[in-house]
Formats: C-alpha cells, structure tokens, sequence
C-alpha cells in the first residue's frame, strides 16, 4: 500500500472519529445536564430495558457496555445509590457468585425520559449532517478497506 493511500484511509478514520467523538460529547452533556446520567449509565438503562425481566448478569452488562469488571460494579453501585433507585443488585439464585442488576421502575422511567433527549439530539446532527457525513466516511472506509 502506498503511502498516500495509507494517508487518506487514516484521513476518513479521523474524520467518521470527530464527528462521533462530537455527537456523543452532545450527548453525554445532556444526558448529564438533564438526567444527571453518564451516556455509559444511559447505555446500561437501555440494555436492562429491552430485556424480558429487565435483568442482566453483571458480566453481560460489562460486555454491552464495555467496560472491565470493576468498572462496571463502581458504575451500578452508583447508579443503585445516586440515581435514586434506579437499579438494583440481586445474588444469582443458581450461582451465587454471580450477580444480576435490575432495572427498577424509577429506572425505566428516567430512562423513557433521557431517551427522548438523546433522540432529540440525534435528530439535531442528522439536520446538521453529520450524521450522513458519518456513514459517508464509515462506508467510504469499508470500501477502500475492501478494494486494497
């Protein structure tokens, strides 16, 4: 691969990088403005929320959301104790080393709210463009990704 074209790919990854890190640094001001919510506790609100039982192991939640172990147990203690209730921890019956987080229904709640936000944002940067110029540059990069 020749060195310009090794620049250009990097070019468009900048690129599709800024106009993400852009969109959800709007997002996560909001959400932390309005709900008093990170955009990682927003995403755990979600995962709970389109569950059968609004459950999840913690280590699948860690995997959604990707954060390490300790990460993840720091975020949901949080989230137990500043949001209000907005979940709570239960020991697995079957395993008791294993650990399941429940969305409560304050939880669910401010959850419904914060998405209307996060929607509302999300329709800004797609009047904006940027959400356009996003998947031009996603696809633009899969396809010289593909033709090299």
């Amino acid at each position: 691969m020749n060195t310009h074209m090794d620049n250009k790919l990097l070019d468009r990854w900048l690129s599709f990088s800024d106009i993400q890190t852009k969109i959800n640094n709007r997002l996560e001001s909001a959400l932390e403005e309005k709900y008093s919510l990170s955009l990682k506790e927003f995403y755990v609100l979600y995962f709970l929320s389109q569950t059968v039982d609004k459950k999840l192991r913690l280590q699948q939640l860690q995997e959604m959301v990707g954060l390490s172990q300790s990460a993840i147990s720091r975020l949901v203690v949080r989230m137990e104790a500043q949001n209000c209730g907005a979940l709570q921890r239960h020991v697995c019956e079957d395993d008791r080393r294993g650990v399941y987080t429940c969305l409560t229904d304050l939880g669910e709640k401010k959850f419904k709210q914060a998405l209307i936000t996060f929607n509302e944002i999300m329709q800004t940067a797609c009047l904006e463009d940027e959400l356009d110029e996003l998947q031009k540059e996603l696809h633009a990069l899969i396809q010289q990704s593909t033709t090299e």
